[in-house]
């Protein structure tokens, strides 16, 4: 009905005075819509243009300008257990020496896993591949016995004999490191992080005893402990390799005693011990496991050495450096009596280094790490 009052009889616009009046009203509305961010041609809940005070919705991404862009890379973190996994795969050599220490570690078992008894005699000198007959029940019945590498110059099996001594040989490796582990971490940790005269003194007694060679310090420190014995060995061994381990931890310890989680937990108060156990050496624990990695072969060759030289265990204890000083006056006519512990010997120590350059380098995460990104 407006649309009938605003138009005359003829169909035309009325312009009466009440009609520019209405007319004037209209467009201060539609001014006043335009003013507060309404589109007079569209709806108030239109989304097609949001006004000031809303935000869009859309979820891609803002258009930044080329001199600010850069390209992200987020390197995963993965536990140690999965690294070392990984880092054994993509080394084949160290995957091969974590097999080969895998069945030496077996040895432990020598019992269940040797064939015979390792005081157990047979033939004398029999070559390897050979049999003979024996009484192994003690029965009375004569059985056929095989050897696969031989029998040595008492009639002993050479097989049962290195399967027993590796695991007085590992055994005996494996203390020593422990040993010279625990000294030399504890000489090394406290030089480094008090320094001044604590540690000219300590360092000064790592250099004295770096002079020395190792196999000529044990024999003087099993001298002088009374003789021979596996615990001796063990003491001189031990002795003799503090230094590596001393030097090794030092080092680390003077370029992590400046990081700021040191200097956080002086600031709270922390003690120096709390600090060096707690704070300093789980973060320089990683390249002392791949040192004790490759010193376990040279304590394997140093207590073979001093059991060559008949400064070892005792005579009765089967180790691979007894079986290689035994066969040594015999190596013309039975090569096999030296020459099998020997062989022994090159594949435990070879595996074992493969094995530890293989943890130093999954260890040494740093420049893998740039690669990646």
């Amino acid at each position: 009905m407006n649309d009938e009052r605003t138009q005359g009889a003829d169909g035309t616009p009325d312009s009466s005075p009440d009609s520019k009046a209405s007319s004037e009203s209209d467009h201060e509305r539609t001014a006043v819509e335009t003013d507060g961010g309404l589109d007079p041609g569209v709806g108030r809940n239109s989304p097609s243009e949001p006004g000031p005070a809303e935000t869009p919705t859309s979820n891609e991404p803002m258009d930044v300008p080329p001199e600010y862009r850069r390209e992200e890379s987020v390197v995963e973190h993965r536990s140690l257990r999965s690294r070392v996994v990984q880092g054994l795969r993509d080394d084949k050599l160290a995957l091969f020496g974590a097999v080969v220490v895998g069945f030496v570690l077996v040895a432990v078992f020598a019992p269940y896993v040797a064939p015979y008894d390792p005081g157990a005699t047979f033939g004398f000198m029999q070559p390897p591949d050979s049999y003979s007959q024996a009484d192994l029940d003690g029965d009375g019945s004569i059985e056929r016995v095989w050897h696969p590498l031989g029998t040595d110059s008492f009639g002993y099996d050479v097989l049962s004999r290195i399967i027993f001594g590796a695991r007085v040989s590992l055994a005996v490796a494996l203390v020593t490191v422990l040993v010279a582990f625990t000294i030399g971490t504890a000489i090394g940790l406290a030089a480094g992080f008090y320094g001044g005269w604590i540690d000219s003194v300590l360092m000064r007694y790592v250099d004295f005893q770096w002079a020395f060679p190792e196999i000529i310090l044990g024999v003087a420190i099993i001298a002088f402990a009374g003789g021979r014995g596996v615990e001796n060995v063990v003491i001189a061994i031990g002795i003799a390799y503090i230094d590596d381990f001393a030097r090794l931890i030092r080092g680390e310890v003077l370029s992590l005693r400046e990081e700021e989680y040191v200097t956080a937990a002086r600031a709270i108060g922390m003690s120096n011990r709390r600090i060096m156990t707690g704070e300093i050496l789980p973060n320089a624990v990683a390249p002392l496991i791949v040192q004790a990695t490759l010193m376990i072969p040279l304590a394997i060759l140093a207590e073979a050495g001093l059991s060559f030289l008949g400064l070892g265990v005792s005579p009765t204890t089967p180790t691979w450096g007894l079986l290689l000083s035994n066969g040594r006056q015999f190596i013309s006519r039975a090569w096999w009596i030296s020459v099998m512990p020997g062989i022994a010997i090159m594949l435990v120590v070879l595996a074992f280094n493969t094995l530890g350059d293989g943890l130093r380098d999954v260890f040494d995460v740093s420049d893998s790490e740039v690669e990646q990104r």
